[in-house]
């Protein structure tokens, strides 16, 4: 069984490099690394808050204690309810990358149940993430739907 654990302050550099990772192998991706400086203050402090609405669990590398190879992070979104949910509690998931060393074996599906968990346990009805190809598999094992509802984006 792999050990899945939540991501602690002192990880949030590596959750940051493997975000990096995840940025790095999609296509138009920037490789820059220079806004980590930025976001990791921001990253920390989101860690450390246990009942907060983000968070990010990760499955050490077994080749280097402490050092996660996996990670799935997600946060909590409150929308108006409505006749399916009147609670309105939705889950994103964001940001699910293994290290290409330790792929294949099962780090990011544990990390994903660990996190779809955490959802159900705070009243979420609805999941939402958006999947490349190569991880639509693994999203369509764990009970995800493709939806036709186009995606638009404001960059502010």
């Amino acid at each position: 069984m792999t050990s899945v654990r939540r991501a602690t302050p002192q990880d949030a550099e590596e959750v940051l490099r493997l975000r990096q990772v995840m940025i790095d192998s999609m296509a138009r991706s920037d490789p820059s690394t220079a806004w980590h400086a930025e976001s990791l203050p921001v990253l920390r402090g989101r860690l450390s808050e246990p009942d907060g609405t983000f968070v990010a669990f990760v499955v050490d590398h077994p080749e280097r204690p402490g050092a996660p190879a996996a990670l799935v992070a997600g946060s909590l979104e409150y929308r108006i309810g409505g006749a399916r949910d009147p609670r309105g509690t939705d889950g994103h998931v964001f940001s699910v990358a293994t290290d290409p060393d330790t792929r294949r074996r099962g780090y990011a599906r544990a990390c994903m149940e660990a996190l779809l968990e955490w959802f159900r346990e705070r009243g979420a009805r609805r999941v939402r993430l958006t999947a490349s190809s190569q991880a639509a598999p693994l999203y369509a094992s764990l009970g995800f739907t493709p939806r036709p509802d186009p995606l638009l984006e404001l960059t502010l």
